[in-house]
């Protein structure tokens, strides 16, 4: 999980304010600190880090995009059950961000880093979401065979097979 240290890098240690967590999924220790570069719309952009003042573990960092009406969130995994359990028994939604927008739940600290990084200093950003695989030796080598017999990088034989499997998904509901 991201570090406050890597944080306070994105940020350029911009802390426009804090306060302890409303919500009690993260222990009665929960902080939050927010960065906001004061515009809302185009060009706005906003932070939010919610740690433990103890040990200083990371729950959840956010960053939203104004300019683009996006919302990328990274939720400690330990944690994760813990949020959703709360925000079902708020009967709230959890995975709003504001009005219309919903975050976009993130799964690698990688991902969230660059897209904060980008988001913050107003450059364009992927928007696909990383997934992490976990895959044995055997698979592995037959997925280089095929990407190398279709002409195509690992990454994007793999992203190729997802993304065929998901609308699959879809078109079969």
């Amino acid at each position: 999980m991201i570090t406050l240290a890597e944080y306070f890098e994105i940020t350029k240690y911009r802390i426009t304010e804090g306060d302890t967590y409303g919500w009690q999924c993260y222990g009665p220790d929960a902080y939050q600190l927010s960065a906001w570069n004061g515009v809302h719309g185009k060009g706005g952009w906003s932070t939010n880090i919610i740690f433990c003042t103890k040990t200083q573990k990371v729950f959840e960092v956010e960053v939203c995009d104004y300019t683009n009406d996006r919302a990328y969130r990274l939720i400690n995994p330990d944690f994760k059950e813990d949020h959703d359990n709360e925000s079902d028994a708020r009967g709230e939604l959890g995975n709003q961000a504001w009005d219309e927008v919903n975050y976009t739940d993130l799964e690698t600290d990688d991902d969230f880093m660059q897209k904060c990084l980008s988001i913050v200093e107003g450059e364009v950003y992927d928007t696909r979401v990383e997934v992490p695989l976990d895959l044995d030796k055997e698979t592995m080598f037959e997925l280089m065979k095929m990407a190398h017999g279709n002409d195509l990088t690992l990454n994007q034989q793999v992203e190729e097979i997802l993304m065929r499997c998901i609308n699959e998904k879809e078109n079969f509901i």
